[in-house]
């Protein structure tokens, strides 16, 4: 176990307070793997899929109130609420405390309490942290062990003086004597609390079993809790892919990406080049921890274990990667399930054998509306299941990073590429991106842009505007040919007929490569109002079926369309108030002016 006396005492205190049935410190070992797997399979929890074609893999279905985040019941709880700022939710964290200790009093009665040491990062590397996880969910013990480095290790790693991360989660369901358990416990939605307090580095969490509510080390720790660390200690807790390029001639340069949910993160960090030569392998697709290194760049960590992806759409056809990466140890949660005990989602590339149970165990009928896979239905498989994973993905000193991406769903106004004419010009940048919304959206106009700056806005565990001027600061650390170059992406924008300008998918390599010679300063890029786009034919379109008319499109700047652009960011910027940072106020005024030339 451990001679902690900190983490000892801190365990005593919870074990008081839930009245566990007994307590348990995980291992990590694949003993207790399977242990745990089997108890849950024979109390129908958990099934185990077909061990000829998805061996090792298990399938679970969660409750229908449990099936992703909730983000009205999540809390930033800082003393002032100036400090949460105007895109989280905020509570006074006394208050908060004594409404969840009324909850956790008795919650795990009848459970077992386990206890699971874990670190986010590589062990030993000294841009790693530990962190400690009480729940009474198994499943959460399992998905732990995939998603983060697990067990005795991290124990060790932290001795017997070492600090961690306090992470406190109950499915809050206890069970008196001789109850039958439910198949999927939990809470309703309004009685859900998924709480940060950022100034003792806490997560409480209460009433969900599903995903980043109850795998504390995703979302709660490597954004929320890790975003107030960065600030604290001078780096950056991102919500970023990080791949690698390779070039013919061998040379190669890591990326970072941020986008929105929906525009395609785990595609493109998977993605297989279309242009001969270029390689692309994986770091994450999801968590970056960057930090300067002595030699003044910006390095990487992916400081997740495992891929926790969704699944539907995902195919040899859309992500063969991703799909060879999920064909054996595998947990699969809320997908069909075939008589023959294998797994089908939409998308899949094949249709669904009769007889299939849909998400909620029902029989599927493909006639019907319902879907089979619940459309944030997941697989979650460790890293190393990846056929392009990047060698030094587990890499304690991380990646040195060329290049950091932003991107969202913009059908118009936004150009395929262009490049920052500065770090705080790609600050502001990434401060503005989002998705417009479609039709299909109840309540928002068509066209709406919903902003979502640096795809981090449901993830900052403090107020956005200081997020933005931290990462200002951050590009004062380091002389400015250092830095990495930013640039602004978009495979989605459309012609006056609602078609696609740009294939995307495996083609957008074609814009990757284009970013790496931009990172090598090759003369292939002109000035715009808006910043540097590519030179006519700066990107390889040979052997695509993109008229030369089309380019022209991906690349236009609309005035009038930049017009209402700028004024729905201010429009964005005055929620920040006197938080937003003069630098991007100047940026935006820049752009506005050029704007506004004849």
């Amino acid at each position: 176990m451990t001679n902690n006396k900190e983490l000892l005492s801190w365990v005593k205190k919870w074990e008081d307070i839930f009245k566990p049935k007994n307590v348990y410190w995980c291992n990590g070992s694949e003993e207790e793997n399977q242990d745990i797997l089997n108890y849950m399979v024979g109390n129908g929890s958990a099934i185990k899929l077909n061990e000829e074609k998805r061996p090792n893999s298990y399938y679970f279905q969660t409750d229908d109130s449990d099936v992703a985040r909730v983000e009205n019941r999540t809390f930033i709880c800082s003393p002032l609420e100036e400090e949460a700022g105007p895109t989280n939710n905020w509570e006074e964290p006394q208050r908060m405390k004594e409404k969840m200790l009324k909850v956790f009093s008795g919650a795990m009665q009848g459970r077992t309490m386990y206890v699971i040491p874990f670190s986010m990062g590589p062990l030993k590397g000294d841009k790693s942290y530990i962190g400690i996880q009480i729940t009474d969910s198994p499943y959460v013990v399992i998905h732990m062990r995939i998603m983060t480095r697990m067990g005795k290790e991290a124990l060790d790693v932290l001795g017997d003086n070492g600090q961690f991360v306090p992470c406190i989660h109950s499915v809050g369901r206890p069970l008196k004597e001789g109850e039958k358990d439910v198949k999927w416990p939990c809470r309703p939605i309004e009685e859900k609390y998924i709480c940060q307090f950022p100034q003792t580095k806490e997560i409480w969490s209460y009433g969900s079993g599903y995903g980043g509510n109850a795998l504390l080390g995703k979302k709660c720790f490597a954004l929320r809790i890790a975003s107030v660390l960065g600030k604290e200690e001078g780096w950056l807790a991102e919500h970023m892919l990080i791949l690698s390029l390779t070039n013919p001639q061998g040379e190669k340069k890591y990326i970072a990406a941020a986008f929105p949910s929906a525009c395609g993160k785990t595609n493109l960090a998977m993605v297989i080049p279309t242009i001969q030569g270029w390689k692309v392998e994986t770091v994450g697709d999801d968590i970056a921890w960057m930090r300067f290194g002595k030699d003044g760049k910006l390095w990487a960590i992916n400081p997740e274990n495992g891929f926790f992806g969704v699944v539907p759409q995902t195919s040899m056809d859309t992500n063969p990667n991703a799909f060879l990466s999920i064909q054996k140890n595998t947990l699969f949660t809320n997908v069909g399930l075939t008589p023959d005990k294998d797994v089908w989602w939409e998308g899949i590339g094949y249709n669904a054998p009769k007889g299939t149970l849909n998400w909620k165990g029902e029989l599927y009928d493909e006639n019907s509306d319902e879907v089979c896979a619940q459309k944030n239905s997941r697989f979650t498989t460790p890293l190393n299941e990846c056929p392009v994973i990047d060698p030094l993905y587990n890499s304690p000193q991380g990646v040195p990073i060329s290049a950091i991406l932003f991107g969202g769903r913009r059908p118009t106004t936004i150009p395929l590429v262009y490049e920052a004419k500065s770090w705080n010009h790609g600050v502001m940048i990434g401060s503005v991106i989002g998705s417009e919304t479609t039709a299909a959206v109840i309540g928002l106009k068509q066209g709406e842009v919903r902003r979502d700056p640096f795809a981090m806005k449901p993830f900052c565990g403090y107020n956005m505007g200081d997020y933005f001027k931290h990462w200002i600061d951050m590009g004062k650390k380091t002389q400015k040919e250092n830095l990495p170059k930013i640039f602004s992406v978009n495979w989605f924008k459309k012609d006056e007929n609602g078609n696609f300008l740009w294939p995307g998918y495996g083609e957008n390599s074609r814009i990757l490569a284009y970013i790496f010679d931009r990172c090598n300063n090759k003369d292939i890029a002109q000035d715009s109002p808006i910043g540097k786009i590519p030179k006519k034919g700066a990107i390889n379109i040979e052997g695509l079926d993109v008229k030369s008319e089309d380019m022209d499109k991906l690349f236009e700047i609309n005035r009038t369309l930049w017009k209402e652009e700028i004024a729905n960011i201010e429009d964005f910027y005055s929620i920040f108030k006197e938080h937003l940072p003069e630098e991007l106020k100047i940026e935006l005024q820049e752009i506005k002016d050029n704007i506004n030339k004849n």
